[in-house]
């Protein structure tokens, strides 16, 4: 049987790779191009669950009701700086 996670992946520039990481599960791969990270990414997460059971973020209250928003502040409004 095959279930379906979906997820949120995360990418950034560190040096001369791309880093992806799941947000929900913590998985982290990286490449060399966007699209490679993000594929990379795919597979680690695949490979992850095939060790961790995939209802237990399923199940998971938090994992369910999350939502994700961009925010913005003025960095030193408040301080002053």
């Amino acid at each position: 049987m095959s279930d379906t996670y979906h997820f949120i992946g995360k990418i950034w520039k560190e040096g001369a790779w791309y880093v992806a990481e799941d947000i929900f599960s913590g998985v982290v791969s990286q490449g060399r191009t966007i699209e490679d990270a993000r594929e990379n990414l795919k597979e680690a997460v695949m490979l992850y669950f095939d060790d961790v059971e995939l209802s237990t973020y399923q199940n998971n209250n938090q994992f369910n009701n999350t939502i994700l928003m961009p925010m913005e502040i003025q960095y030193g409004a408040i301080s002053g700086r």
